[in-house]
């Protein structure tokens, strides 16, 4: 990534959970990376989207921003593991009226970005 790219261009660029964390220098451990790379992901956009309205001008402090939030989905599941943290519709599941556990996700939310 060449340091004269905007954030926005620099984000379009960026693939992988590795690549996220190696642009906004986070450490991290590979083994938890490879367990929780689309949780992390995951995590981190649904962070960012609360944060969109209060998001600031400045390039360099929305960078300080993203790297807070991204840092933050990367340690839930150094913590914690999918199975609780729940991040995916599918992992949500509601308890039925006879007894048991169901998960459904409806198309809505399948395909929501």
């Amino acid at each position: 990534m060449e340091d004269t790219l905007t954030l926005a261009e620099a984000m379009e660029e960026l693939v992988s959970a590795e690549d996220f964390l190696d642009y906004f220098e986070v450490p991290y451990e590979a083994s938890v990376v490879h367990v929780n790379r689309l949780h992390i992901l995951q995590r981190f956009h649904d962070y960012l989207a609360r944060q969109v309205p209060n998001m600031p001008p400045e390039e360099d402090k929305q960078r300080g921003i993203y790297r807070l939030w991204l840092e933050r989905a990367y340690q839930d599941f150094v913590v914690s593991n999918s199975l609780t943290e729940k991040v995916f519709a599918v992992f949500q599941t509601v308890s039925k009226p006879d007894g048991g556990m169901e998960s459904f996700v409806s198309i809505d939310k399948v395909f929501v970005q």
